[in-house]
Order: C-alpha cells, then sequence, then structure tokens
C-alpha cells in the first residue's frame, strides 16, 4: 500500500516538474528583461486569436467519432458538471462579496485540463496515453465553452455583472462550436488533409506558448499572497482540496473506483490539478487584475506541485483489489 502511494506521488511530481522548468525558465528571463512586455503581448494575443483555436479545432475534429464512442458526450458533461460543481462552491463561499469577487470563482473551479493533464498523462500512461489524450480532448471540449465564456467573463470584468454578448464571442469559442459541429454532422471527411494539417501545426505552439506566457507574465509581477490570504484560502480548499474529494467519492458511487480505471484516475486528475492557464491569458488579453490572480495562481501551482501526488496516491490506495 506505501509502495503503491509512493509510486504514484513520485511519478506525478517529476511529470509536473516538467512544467514548471518551463514556467520558471520564461519568469527568470521576464525578470532579467531578456523577454520584454511587448513580446509576451504579442504571444499572447497570438495564444488568444490563432494558436489555441487552431489546437481546440484540430483536435476535436481528429480525435471525435461520434459512431465509434455512442457516449462520447459523457466526458464533456462531467467537464461542465465539475465546473458548475465549483462554481456552486465558490458562490458558498464568497457569496457576501459579490460581485466584487466573481473574478475569484474560475479560479476555484475551472482547471488547467489540458496543458497540464497531458504531459502528466504521456509520463504516467505511455501505453494508455492514445486513449488518455482521447479522454482529455473530450473533457477540454466540455470545459472550453465553459472556460471561455462563462470563465473569461468573470475573471476579467469582476466589477460588473452587466451582460454583452460580444464579450462572450471569443476565438476559442468559436473553435470549440464548429469544431462539435462538423465532427458530428460527419463533413470532416470533407475537409482537405493539408488543410487540417496546416491547423494542427498552427496549434501544436499553443501549450508551450501558453506555458510561456504563464511563466513570464508571473515572473513580471510582484508575489503577494498576505493581501489576498483569505481570498487564496477559500480557492485553495476548493479547487485543491475540495473538488478532489469530492470526484473521489463521486467515482466510488458510479463504480469507477472498484479496479484499476483509466477513466477514473483521468477524471481525478482533472478534478486536482490547478486552475487553469487560459484564465491568466484572459486578464493579460482582456483586463482584470493580474496582480492578485497571479498571485493565487502561483500560490496554486505550487502547492499543486504536492497536492496532485497526494490525491492520485491515496487513489492507487483506494483502488487496490
Amino acid at each position: 500500500m506505501i509502495q503503491a502511494f509512493l509510486q504514484a506521488f513520485g511519478g506525478t511530481l517529476v511529470a509536473i516538474l516538467d512544467i514548471f522548468l518551463v514556467v520558471l525558465a520564461a519568469g527568470f528571463l521576464m525578470r532579467r528583461k531578456v523577454i520584454t512586455q511587448t513580446v509576451i503581448d504579442g504571444l499572447s494575443a497570438a495564444t488568444v486569436v490563432v494558436f489555441l483555436p487552431c489546437l481546440i479545432f484540430s483536435s476535436v475534429v481528429k480525435s471525435l467519432d461520434p459512431a465509434h464512442q455512442p457516449l462520447w458526450w459523457i466526458i464533456p458533461l462531467s467537464a461542465i458538471i465539475m465546473a458548475g460543481a465549483g462554481l456552486g462552491l465558490g458562490w458558498l463561499l464568497f457569496r457576501r462579496e459579490l460581485p466584487e469577487k466573481q473574478n475569484m470563482l474560475p479560479l476555484a473551479c475551472m482547471q488547467n485540463s489540458g496543458y497540464m493533464v497531458l504531459p502528466i498523462g504521456l509520463k504516467l500512461f505511455p501505453e494508455q496515453f492514445d486513449t488518455f489524450a482521447l479522454y482529455t480532448f473530450l473533457f477540454v471540449l466540455g470545459m472550453n465553452p465553459v472556460l471561455w465564456s462563462v470563465g473569461k467573463r468573470l475573471i476579467t470584468h469582476g466589477e460588473s455583472v452587466r451582460f454583452i454578448w460580444k464579450q462572450w464571442v471569443t476565438p476559442p469559442v468559436v473553435a470549440s462550436l464548429l469544431a462539435i459541429a462538423i465532427a458530428l454532422s460527419g463533413t470532416v471527411r470533407f475537409l482537405p488533409a493539408t488543410v487540417l494539417g496546416a491547423v494542427q501545426l498552427m496549434g501544436n505552439a499553443a501549450v508551450p506558448a501558453a506555458t510561456f506566457v504563464l511563466g513570464a507574465v508571473l515572473g513580471s509581477i510582484a508575489f503577494q499572497i498576505r493581501p489576498y490570504w483569505a481570498d487564496a484560502l477559500r480557492v485553495i480548499g476548493i479547487k485543491l482540496f475540495a473538488l478532489p474529494m469530492l470526484t473521489i467519492l463521486a467515482l466510488h458511487l458510479l463504480g469507477l473506483a472498484q479496479g484499476p480505471s483509466l477513466l477514473g484516475k483521468f477524471i481525478l486528475i482533472e478534478a486536482a490539478v490547478a486552475p487553469a492557464t487560459n484564465l491568466m491569458i484572459q486578464v493579460r488579453h482582456y483586463g482584470g487584475d493580474v496582480p492578485k490572480i497571479g498571485s493565487l495562481m502561483l500560490l496554486a501551482y505550487a502547492l499543486n506541485l504536492f497536492t496532485l501526488p497526494l490525491w492520485l496516491g491515496l487513489w492507487d490506495i483506494l483502488v487496490l483489489p
């Protein structure tokens, strides 16, 4: 039992450290002024407008096959349910301070569902990575529209609750809806392979670009957690502790914790990872409280180095035959 826990803890820790090395390198270059703010602003805009929509489109049209995956919709639905549960918990803890602190809600419930999860899956499940990657894309299918509509609205305009529909229509949302429509209609076969190849080529830049932007932005701000400690405790408590705990309970009730289950472990990883890097990109690109969001996100990622391996280690103990 102890050996299983240590193996899961150590393997996950190594996988996360790979991502943190990129973040730390970007932050170091930013603080040393090797990278300028103008460069980061341009890279952030290119990620939101070009790289990320291309990644979403190419991943969905290539991976979603309704004929062979009749229950594919369960995974994106679980993403929406998970985000809704986190929003509900966030509302309970921040309800007396809304709408002033509604920008805290996305940090508490919207995770790094692709950028962080994919490299972890490659490290932990190399022989099952194709299946793991498919799960990831389907989960992102449900999370991205929420992240780039509700998440963007809350985190970039926390001082206002006025609905402006144009603020909800972003390139990633358009790419998500278009790709789903093409996959479900079967018209993907009419898309030229060269076009899909070009889109995928551009999408390959999204993960490293977004990770680098996150590190550069965090490296450019002064880390101050003392003014935000009360908010930090609530956000971290929901994202890194309450959601994974509730997810384990739900997986047990659904029978996905009765033995080794890639799907069960995948859903737990999604529940336990740190907030989405795209939240930081949204704040940089569309406006928001950069110092506060950056400080809380940096704290969440630092703690996630240990909380994610902890949850996976506990999961391996729970599913032992």
